[in-house]
């Protein structure tokens, strides 16, 4: 029997990830993290308790029995690995390198109570990568039942909420307006970051579970929601298409040439690919030296973007300071490598002109911290007396995104004050049979909660259509004394296969 691991008898210190040099890596596009080795994945998996509470798993948006894959690991059953987090996760890839553990599972890690907590995304990723090298898949027996649906979006919840709907018999089709599957995996996340090869990996699988995927299909210009209901033939729809509408300040200047939004530019580079001009047809014109206003995960990747784009100079302009930032704490690290330049507790008022309509720079003034708002953060206060201009060429936002309105204006979908669309606690919308989660209605979250709202909705999908949930047991509240027919609910719509058989 083996001896109980104690935090005393493990490694007390966490497994280093090699990542590329900066100097190199901020003149290219290749992937700085660079994963664990075999001997390297074996040797963090061992710094797992294997806690009977398990607070990693509960910390986990999609609930992945994060103790039984690393306990899969340190047998070193890596199939068995993939099969446990496959359970409740297709992406593993993905999540593994783009989720912010530190907040979530890691966050509530018992070890993180006395050492650095166990890095369960490294580990997540490196099972992820061996599946995607060794051609794994887990592709179950499906017996379909007749029924179809539609998903708008083929971002993360769209695809998790897909993989179930398809899991469970139905004939699913994933709409997506840009020319490439993906969503905000492919337009939104740089590929030193998340390569586009993972990606399509990992879409390669829904593929084999009998998914299709229908790109350069804007739904509400081409058809609307209710026309997918009414006349489609859909039995459920899933609205998935996030939240992609950038934010402003209203600052004079804002329509000065040189200025754009952080989602413009990463699409431009990550699904247009700029970075390859002129091979691509997909100019972007950047200044010598840019200034991104923001400092979440967004604006960490639109500075080092723009940095491999061949700016000289590459600014970080941000109200607060850099405790309240909301990027990852390894986004910041790897800016700062990079050599962006931060300027904390700074905020624009102006956007300068250079007598041609194009950007010379903004006017700034300074901030400090008062008490703290709605979010929780200090408010930034401006500093009377403190202002200053800044010299720049392209000034980039991203301060934030919110709901495209076409949805809203084509459909009777109800939406709230904020423009996203309103669903109740099983995110069904006012449609009946048309179901919403992910940014589109929580605004911007990480991609392992907009699956996590993507699986929700596809449970509830499967109550709405009369279909057993494996996951869930559930008792219709319609059940009454003659409501089943041989102890089967007559509300689901499963069946079992009759063979004739002749003597």
């Amino acid at each position: 029997m083996a001896k109980k691991k104690t935090i005393r008898t493990i490694p007390q210190e966490r497994t280093p990830m090699r990542e590329e040099p900066a100097e190199e890596r901020r003149r290219n596009f290749s992937e700085v993290a660079c994963g664990y080795t075999l001997e390297q994945a074996q040797r963090e998996a061992e710094r797992c308790l294997l806690c009977p509470d398990q607070p990693c798993v509960r910390g986990c948006p999609v609930s992945i029995d994060i103790p039984n894959f690393i306990a899969k690991i340190t047998e070193k059953n890596y199939h068995g690995a993939y099969d446990v987090i496959t359970d409740t996760n297709l992406l593993a890839a993905v999540c593994g390198r783009v989720c912010p553990q530190e907040t979530q599972c890691e966050g509530v890690c018992t070890v993180g109570d006395s050492l650095e907590p166990v890095a369960i995304g490294r580990l997540e990723r490196f099972i992820g990568d061996l599946a995607i090298a060794e051609g794994w898949t887990n592709i179950p027996y499906i017996e379909p039942n007749g029924l179809r649906i539609a998903i708008v979006g083929s971002g993360p919840a769209g695809m998790a909420c897909a993989a179930d709907m398809a899991k469970a018999g139905c004939d699913v089709t994933v709409y997506e307006a840009f020319h490439e599957a993906g969503g905000v995996l492919k337009y939104g996340i740089p590929e030193f970051r998340l390569p586009n090869t993972v990606v399509d990996a990992e879409i390669g699988k829904l593929i084999k579970l009998g998914i299709k995927f229908e790109c350069n299909t804007l739904v509400g210009r081409l058809f609307t929601i209710e026309q997918m209901i009414a006349e489609m033939g859909y039995d459920a729809v899933f609205v998935g298409v996030g939240a992609g509408y950038p934010s402003f300040m209203g600052i004079p200047g804002e329509s000065l040439n040189g200025v754009l939004s952080a989602n413009e530019l990463l699409t431009r580079c990550n699904l247009m690919h700029a970075s390859d001009f002129p091979k691509h047809d997909t100019p972007v014109q950047l200044g010598r030296r840019i200034a991104v206003i923001g400092a979440g995960n967004t604006a960490m990747d639109a500075m080092r973007i723009s940095m491999r784009l061949g700016a000289e100079q590459v600014h970080c302009i941000y109200r607060r300071t850099k405790a309240e930032a909301p990027a990852r704490a390894e986004e910041i690290h790897h800016a700062e490598q990079e050599g962006i330049e931060f300027h904390w507790l700074t905020s624009p008022v102006e956007l300068l002109d250079d007598g041609n309509r194009g950007v010379r720079g903004m006017r700034c003034i300074r901030m400090e911290l008062g008490e703290p708002d709605d979010s929780g953060r200090r408010r930034p206060v401006s500093v009377k007396g403190s202002e200053f201009e800044f010299e720049c060429e392209t000034v980039v936002y991203a301060i934030g995104t919110n709901a495209n309105p076409i949805l809203g204006q084509t459909s009777k979908l109800k939406l709230n004050k904020r423009g996203y669309i309103d669903v109740d606690d099983n995110l069904a919308t006012s449609i009946m049979g048309v179901f919403a989660g992910g940014d589109i209605v929580t605004g911007a979250a990480t991609v392992i909660e907009a699956m996590g709202a993507g699986r929700k909705a596809a449970r509830s999908m499967k109550r709405y259509l009369g279909l057993r949930d494996t996951d869930v047991v559930y008792r219709p509240e319609r059940i009454g004394s003659d409501s089943t027919l041989f102890g089967i609910d007559l509300g689901e719509r499963n069946h079992a296969r009759l063979h004739e058989v002749r003597i």
